[in-house]
């Protein structure tokens, strides 16, 4: 997997929750980018350090079909109901009117040697 290139793009929301920065981060699945998945992830500093902590993601498809133009797919759906989904939403659309960033996995992984990612879902820590 060290690899793949991956196309990505952010949107930073310092507005929808009060005294909290949200970086909404779209990977894309493939060259069309016509879907992928929505990250949600709140950033916090504590002692002098950033601390990312991923709260909500989603599987999308982009839909002429949907109202809104964005369809949530298969397991992949947003927790946090409907506020949470139009926020997820509005993200896609401000991150698809941006510039994308492509990125392998080897660089990511060579740049980020110290992080390590947590999951309420999981006990256990991994490293990137």
């Amino acid at each position: 997997m060290h690899g793949r290139n991956r196309s990505l793009g952010f949107f930073l929301d310092e507005k929808s929750y009060a005294r909290e920065k949200v970086v909404y981060v779209v990977n894309y699945a493939g060259p069309d980018k016509s879907n992928g998945w929505v990250f949600a992830v709140f950033l916090t500093e504590h002692n002098g350090e950033q601390h990312f902590n991923i709260q909500n993601n989603a599987t999308f498809v982009l839909s002429k079909r949907e109202v809104d133009g964005i369809s949530f797919v298969g397991s992949g759906q947003p927790l946090g109901g409907i506020w949470t989904q139009q926020h997820l939403e509005m993200a896609i659309k401000q991150i698809e009117a941006r510039p994308r960033l492509i990125l392998s996995d080897k660089n990511l992984s060579a740049a980020l040697p110290s992080v390590t990612c947590e999951s309420y879902a999981e006990d256990s820590r991994s490293r990137f």
